[in-house]
């Protein structure tokens, strides 16, 4: 059955007066096609991601979220922590959630597979492909960035931050606004690398703190850890009696 053209409203695609109708139908005719660039059609494509999302992470619980640049070579001291912190979590019975992609990521799930645990990836679609690691137990495409975000979120009770880029400080500080303003309840953030992270640290002390623009309880919603035996008892300890996600939204 081929696409059936758009319905068009009285009069439009009609030949002119004197003409082929070039003009006409093959200008006005709205088809299938154009109908799905169109933004009606995004709702469509976007729902669809959420209750893929839905549907599949649904049965993945608790899980825990990994962060980190997708630059870190195999030979990182940053990779093989996470590594050893994804083995340690999926022991301690918790799924490992990462955006599936290489470098911190890659590492994460490997350790979490090699483990015998669950191993997820939240992959993105970018002008530069990313193919997902070869460690994943379940994989999930995204086209949106803020579809794939509420899938971290909502099926995650703790996240642990490695060193990376803009993409992690966004998680981080998403992760940081939603616990700051209860849009969430509060969960473990756990930041792994005190020699990079401590920097940071000191700005948001000295400069955004001391400007009030936050209290000094938000900057106790986080810690910083080089150990993964220490990151795992934290998050064991702090989700034993609850490890459904933090938010229900």
């Amino acid at each position: 059955m081929g696409l059936t053209p758009f319905p068009l409203p009285v009069g439009e695609g009609e030949p002119a007066a004197g003409g082929r109708g070039e003009g006409g139908l093959g200008r006005l005719a709205m088809t299938v096609e154009d109908f799905r660039q169109s933004e009606p059609w995004r709702v469509f494509r976007i729902m669809s991601e959420f209750v893929e999302g839905f549907e599949t992470l649904g049965k993945v619980s608790p899980a825990v979220s990994i962060f980190g640049s997708s630059r870190a070579s195999r030979r990182s001291k940053y990779y093989r922590l996470a590594e050893r912190t994804a083995r340690g979590l999926a022991k301690a019975g918790y799924a490992v959630i990462t955006g599936a992609g290489p470098g911190i990521m890659e590492a994460a799930n490997k350790g979490a597979k090699q483990a015998g645990g669950e191993s997820v990836g939240l992959n993105i679609e970018l002008p530069q492909e990313q193919r997902p690691n070869a460690y994943l137990t379940t994989l999930l495409n995204f086209r949106y960035f803020f579809a794939r975000k509420m899938m971290f979120v909502k099926y995650s009770c703790a996240f642990i931050i490695f060193p990376g880029g803009f993409g992690t400080m966004d998680e981080f500080f998403e992760s940081l606004t939603l616990i700051q303003t209860q849009k969430i309840k509060r969960f473990p953030v756990v930041l792994m690398g005190s020699t990079y992270w401590r920097p940071l640290v000191h700005w948001l002390r000295n400069s955004m703190l001391a400007e009030g623009c936050i209290s000094g309880s938000d900057l106790e919603v986080f810690r910083i850890t080089d150990d993964a035996d220490e990151a795992v008892r934290t998050i064991v300890g702090e989700t034993q009696d609850r490890r459904e996600p933090p938010t229900a939204v």
